[in-house]
């Protein structure tokens, strides 16, 4: 959950109350929130710094709050206390309202098609005649970054851009170019530098070095001209100093590129519905024209109010409580979802402003429903409905072979879902092509890029990690893989699978025998053609030649056991011969 650190008295002040400590904890426990801690910058710098480095620090209450990920309008202090305003039931929650400029002619952001090699998207906006203060505007700034860390994944779907619009001039172009034909003057700076130059800047900066990998292997840079080819902004990595704004900015454009459009629309409408409180005519937003390259003409932001319709019934009925439709609406109303009573009176009539985008199923809406009613409130009864439990019967099975694999002498160990293609593939002497792995689309570590098809490599790994333990080692597991299935729903399935592994200076491939015959022997299958199981030699690179033998079992194949080749053992920095049994237990069931 996000933290928004919010300085106490400015926030009693939005509210027009000021509460205890306690007063306001129990608060935000009522509106679905939690008071993380009170705190303020001296206290937080002499415990991560020492007493020393907090001299001269501020000594003005915080108070840090703990919000949902997905409430982007209380992300900042003016979103916070006008949601808490709301649910008080001391102000209705206002009309946000898109309107044209006061000359007519509307600003113009034109998108080239050079940006689709890196961020194809953008939005824009203007906030008309705002007046800052220093908290306004630090509030500002810091909503952004917030936005930027949660919605936005780091800027990897969206960046924002905000600019004084009194110090460029429309229409604005959103274009792509080599890092050697973008040049200005980067925020803060003094100086000009190319984009490559500015790469290399920033390269060691404690907040901006971690988005620089965006788009740093691109051929082309993002970057926004205002007519007079002055350099905006060099998206997702920093604007220019000539447009910064300041706490004497009156009118502010604010654009937002990203590579996720849906994600832009939600993230211009939480930063222009928040702070256009502070415009000469509140809660008004100045539209601007988008243009994209195949002509396309869109006129943001949007800021759409939508309306759903949900009965009574079926409120009370997922809650746990009984109340009447008026009821209903009065508590949805207070969780800034204007609601009313219409048709023959067991109909709700619910507005979604722009400012909720987490609200996009009735589930949700049942959620906000309750908590205006009070989790603490709805009375604790015994369900009409009983149902006996069962264990899951691949579990239960899992459980069961568990047991007895333990029973025989080897040591179960568990191993990480996720590994390098390396360890499923070119370990054990196949192509990643033939594995029918599942990639993860940006992986963190190359030890984590795609998701095991195999159990076998994570017990070998185990093994290296353990091979100054006596001999023999005998080690199992039992746990899922993954593999591409075109027909299952999401393109992929998981697969309860055995393997074991036995590791000696012999290599032991009588004892792996001797338990594939007891697991089959649990499973309650002869060693029978027709109606049992039975091995058939074949040749896997994996294995040594001649040592290979496939398992069939209930008419299909089940896995492989045998002799590793000499080469897995070597790549796996093992020393000693090893066999290996591994089948797929879900065909038992």
């Amino acid at each position: 959950m996000p933290t928004v650190s919010v300085k106490r008295d400015l926030l009693f002040e939005a509210l027009g109350q000021a509460y205890t400590d306690e007063e306001f904890d129990a608060l935000c426990f009522e509106f679905g929130l939690e008071l993380d801690e009170v705190t303020s910058e001296k206290d937080i710098i002499s415990r991560e710094q020492g007493d020393g480095k907090a001299e001269g620090a501020s000594d003005v209450i915080l108070y840090k709050i703990d919000v949902p990920a997905n409430r982007y309008d209380l992300l900042c202090l003016e979103g916070l206390a006008r949601g808490l305003q709301v649910f008080k039931a001391r102000i209705e929650a206002p009309r946000y309202t898109r309107v044209g400029p006061p000359n007519g002619d509307m600003q113009k952001l034109i998108i080239t098609k050079e940006t689709a090699q890196v961020r194809p998207h953008a939005v824009a906006a203007v906030l008309r005649n705002i007046k800052f203060t220093k908290d306004r505007y630090d509030s500002f700034i810091e909503l952004q970054e917030k936005l930027h860390q949660n919605i936005c994944r780091k800027r990897a779907l969206v960046a924002i851009g905000t600019h004084d619009l009194d110090t460029v001039a429309g229409p604005f172009t959103y274009t792509a170019k080599p890092p050697s034909e973008i040049k200005f003057r980067p925020l803060n700076q003094s100086k000009k530098y190319t984009a490559s130059e500015i790469m290399d800047l920033y390269r060691t900066d404690s907040h901006l070095r971690h988005y620089l990998h965006i788009i740093e292997n691109k051929p082309v840079y993002p970057v926004i001209y205002d007519s007079n080819g002055i350099v905006l902004s060099m998206p997702p990595i920093i604007n220019g100093e000539h447009s910064k704004i300041t706490l004497h900015t009156r009118n502010v454009f604010i654009e937002c590129t990203a590579t996720d459009r849906t994600k832009a629309k939600i993230v211009l409408d939480v930063i222009v519905t928040m702070f256009s409180e502070y415009c000469e005519k509140p809660f008004t937003v100045e539209a601007a024209q988008v243009i994209y390259p195949n002509e396309e003409t869109c006129i943001y932001p949007e800021m759409g109010y939508r309306k759903e319709i949900l009965s009574a019934d079926f409120i009370n009925k997922h809650v746990g409580v009984n109340e009447t439709p008026e009821s209903i609406a009065k508590l949805l109303s207070r969780m800034y979802l204007k609601s009313k009573v219409i048709g023959n009176g067991e109909q709700i009539e619910i507005e979604i402003p722009p400012t909720r985008a987490d609200v996009i199923h009735p589930c949700d809406i049942v959620e906000d429903a309750a908590i205006a009613y009070g989790y603490n409130n709805i009375k604790m009864t015994v369900p009409k409905a009983y149902t006996v439990a069962n264990q899951f019967s691949l579990n239960k099975l899992a459980e069961l072979l568990r047991q007895d694999m333990a029973a025989g002498g080897f040591t179960e160990a568990l191993t990480f879902a996720l590994c390098s293609q390396d360890d499923i593939a070119g370990k054990l002497g196949k192509d990643i092509s033939e594995t029918k792995a599942v990639h993860i689309a940006n992986p963190k570590t190359a030890e984590f890029q795609v998701a095991r098809t195999t159990l076998l490599s994570g017990l070998l790994k185990t093994i290296a990690a353990n091979r100054k333990m006596p001999l023999p080692l005998k080690l199992f597991e039992i746990s899922d893989v993954v593999l591409k299935d075109p027909s299952n729903d999401v393109g992929a399935r998981n697969s309860r699978c055995l393997c074991a592994v036995y590791y000696n200076k012999n290599p032991g491939f009588e004892v792996i025998h001797g338990m594939l015959d007891r697991v089959m022997q649990l499973l309650e299958l002869k060693p029978d053609k027709e109606n049992g199981y039975y091995i058939q030699a074949v040749e896997d690179s994996t294995f040594f030649p001649g040592r290979c033998a496939e398992i069939f079992a209930k008419g299909q194949s089940i896995g492989k056991l045998g002799v590793l080749h000499p080469d897995v053992i070597t790549k796996f920095e093992l020393t000693m011969p090893c066999s290996a049994l591994e089948i797929d237990i879900e065909p038992f069931l």
